[in-house]
């Protein structure tokens, strides 16, 4: 695809970037998009290095305004080889144009063009746009929870000092994959009923702040259960830092908990639930789980 732009919905052009300056402008997007995680930007030489040496940094163009990137490279785990990719980014104004999808559309056409089939990432379980996108829209599964995957990435001491991050592997040929990247978004109502008769792995209440909490960690009864996170958590992380570390917490016992117990995430969806926005994932047994251990819980 090198040299040859392919015109995606809303106009962007998304191709392989190629020359000195287009790695800088990517260095650009990566830290306006990356906010308080700026350790976690590739700098524009070792964009170069990833895109001479068997990896790929795509970009999506409005114009010739670089609106967003993707920045991958060849993993090996003894017996697999496949992409990871390090970052998928857009420009907070560009965010609301579906540019993710497209970005990680492209990165897929692009490993499979160069003989793998799977792109593996890990993203902070407690962000909604990461979760949405990586589950619900492109149908990469979970696998492992990482608890405090970087260590400590700033040292401000308003940031959140632990960066869990939730692994997910995405198999590129399974038909799951292509069947979600060629439908539309399923209705609000048929969400709300795959969400509704799970057990809550957390249980939630709205704070004194208007802000939603976690009060509980609670084990599951054996059947399908949801996984609460805060619709918005960096509001929760500028507004009650102390809740955010809570809400942090809270997921990781859960996910520890649950993946124990063999169960796997399905979807993940947001929902208007009493005029309220929120967010869950949605977990169930996975085949061949063992017994599972019943009801008691512990406070988040």
């Amino acid at each position: 695809m090198a040299g040859q732009p392919k015109l995606h919905a809303g106009g962007f052009r998304l191709r392989r970037l190629e020359k000195p300056e287009e790695f800088r402008n990517a260095e650009e997007v990566e830290r306006q998009a990356l906010g308080e995680d700026q350790a976690l930007a590739v700098p524009a030489p070792l964009l170069r290095t990833f895109r001479d040496n068997g990896g790929l940094v795509l970009g999506a163009f409005a114009d010739i305004y670089l609106a967003g990137v993707a920045v991958s490279s060849i993993g090996w785990d003894g017996s697999t080889l496949y992409h990871y990719s390090h970052l998928t980014v857009v420009r907070p104004e560009y965010q609301a144009h579906r540019l993710g999808v497209q970005l990680k559309s492209c990165q897929r056409d692009e490993v499979l063009g160069l003989g793998l089939s799977e792109i593996r990432w890990a993203f902070d379980p407690l962000s909604r746009r990461a979760a949405r996108l990586a589950i619900h829209r492109l149908g990469a599964r979970p696998d492992r929870y990482l608890a405090n995957y970087y260590g400590r990435l700033s040292e401000d001491p308003s940031a959140d000092p632990e960066t869990d991050r939730l692994h997910v592997r995405w198999e590129l040929t399974d038909p799951e994959v292509e069947r979600r990247l060629s439908l539309p978004a399923p209705p609000a109502e048929e969400a709300l009923r795959s969400w509704q008769g799970r057990s809550a792995l957390v249980e939630t209440e709205a704070g004194d702040s208007g802000l939603r909490l976690p009060q509980a960690v609670v084990e599951p009864d054996g059947g399908p259960a949801q996984l609460e996170i805060p619709f918005d958590i960096t509001s929760v992380r500028q507004h009650e830092p102390s809740s955010a570390r809570r809400w942090r917490h809270a997921l990781r016992d859960a996910f520890r908990l649950v993946f124990d117990l063999g169960y796997v995430v399905e979807d993940f969806v947001v929902l208007s639930v009493e005029h309220e926005r929120r967010s869950f994932y949605l977990l169930a047994r996975g085949e061949g789980a063992g017994p599972s251990a019943v009801g008691s819980s512990s406070r988040a």
